[in-house]
């Protein structure tokens, strides 16, 4: 039995609505034959081709089949971080659910994001049920066929290992495309998020009952489901250092949506969804009322008429990622206000460690992820008069000391660290049988260097 809680992220399911509950293991008994299908099927933005790396027998430079929830394109997140780095050695397909759109047919749309990730969007047409089985069932044999012939796919993705993100696609997608094993990198506990389809806990159970390797994005999740695996293994939240490191450097400029705002700043950037605490961002603007509270990031599953109004608390919207470190730079104070819910019990924020590597003092309400590794450098408060002192603390008396301790733990969980220690428990997993055992430096990362206090 091989567990891990090395070193112990943040996003929102976008749930299509599915059937009750199928008899998942006959999912042999629905999957489609391979059809003859012309290139000119595929929709392809046009950009270079990159080359084949390396052979698929090769398991060191071993395909992987990716099959997420969320967008390459959306916030820059977990399944962004990890595949923009293992690309570097292993070719990545990275496959969305479908999209609904105003065409006959059914089509795949493949475009190369960034070298050797290939990203395909399947569209089906607006009339197609919105039955999760029935639409996967649809984009079997379109990528079937582009793994085939596409250009940008035939004879690069042989012998890969599949990886999941949500488990509702795991009945219909596994094992169909010539896979060896399945990886499911459980970000979130899904079932608890709003719109969550009734069946997805019993989806899960299936996919944890197939997949070889399981990994978890936080301390919460990993006591939640390694009494259910027997290889289970705790990477959360990484940091791109270098990348927040902008906001320490005196020549970056604070963009002019900040910079313009009346001070002190009290700042957020993410997903805004039902994890806010919408109530406390309401105490804050009103316990500041000569300051500004900036909300930075895209709406899911919330509408924006319905969020609390004050002229000191501003819905900036979505920025880019490389943004970020500017954007975050114009903040006093940066902010973690989420609701304490079923939607962030197992949650392990990703921009803790960005906002101690911008070198910033955080305040958060009490997520218990937060609260096991990350106090005393973030502030955490019960309720939110609490959360107001905090505030107040930290804008007039910030700790150095901390700030100082919060960019040397950020150095210390790097997502280029955690990415290579995750390898080296996918490379150990999908080992080939006659291959000897790996050296030790494939291992990646030890726990410390991981981050630990």
């Amino acid at each position: 039995m091989t567990r891990n809680a090395a070193e112990t992220r943040d996003a929102p399911s976008a749930f299509v609505e599915n059937r009750p509950a199928s008899a998942y293991s006959e999912r042999a008994d629905r999957r489609t034959q391979t059809p003859t299908r012309d290139p000119s099927t595929y929709r392809d933005a046009g950009r270079p081709l990159a080359p084949v790396v390396g052979s698929v027998s090769d398991h060191l430079r071993r395909p992987l089949i990716v099959h997420c929830h969320l967008r390459w394109d959306f916030v820059w997140q977990r399944p962004q971080q990890l595949f923009s780095r293992l690309a570097a050695q292993h070719p990545v397909l990275f496959v969305e659910d479908p999209v609904h759109e105003a065409v006959t047919q059914a089509v795949l749309r493949v475009t190369e994001p960034q070298p050797n990730v290939v990203r395909v969007v399947p569209v089906l047409p607006e009339s197609h049920p919105h039955d999760v089985d029935a639409q996967c069932a649809s984009v079997v044999p379109l990528l079937r066929a582009a793994l085939a012939a596409h250009p940008r796919m035939a004879g690069r993705f042989a012998g890969a290992v599949q990886w999941f993100y949500s488990p509702m696609s795991a009945p219909v997608y596994l094992g169909q495309f010539g896979t060896v094993g399945a990886v499911y990198d459980c970000m979130d506990e899904l079932a608890n998020f709003r719109f969550a389809p009734p069946d997805i806990a019993a989806r899960e159970r299936f996919l944890l009952d197939e997949a070889k390797l399981v990994f978890t994005g936080g301390l919460g999740l990993f006591d939640a489901k390694s009494s259910l695996h027997h290889n289970v293994h705790c990477f959360g939240c990484g940091v791109d250092v270098t990348h927040y490191a902008q906001a320490r450097d005196a020549a970056t400029v604070v963009p002019p949506e900040i910079a313009a705002l009346p001070g002190p700043v009290l700042g957020y950037f993410g997903v805004i969804d039902e994890r806010i605490d919408y109530a406390l961002l309401e105490r804050l603007a009103d316990a500041f009322p000569e300051g500004s509270i900036a909300m930075i990031g895209p709406f899911a599953k919330v509408d924006p008429a319905s969020l609390p109004r004050r002229a000191n608390l501003h819905w900036l919207g979505q920025r880019d990622y490389a943004q970020l470190p500017a954007l975050v730079k114009g903040f006093d104070v940066c902010l973690m206000p989420f609701a304490l819910n079923e939607a962030t019990r197992f949650i392990n924020p990703t921009k803790t460690l960005e906002y101690m590597a911008a070198g910033k003092p955080i305040v958060s309400t009490a997520v218990p992820d937060v609260l096991r590794q990350f106090v005393p450098i973030v502030e955490v408060a019960h309720d939110h008069d609490a959360f107001v002192d905090a505030a107040t603390r930290a804008l007039h008396s910030p700790c150095v000391e901390l700030l100082d301790k919060g960019v040397e733990r950020a150095q210390r969980a790097t997502w280029d660290a955690i990415v290579a220690s995750m390898r080296g428990h996918l490379l150990e997993a999908f080992r080939p049988a006659r291959t000897a055992a790996l050296p030790g430096a494939f291992l990646g990362a030890s726990a410390r260097a991981l981050g630990g206090e």
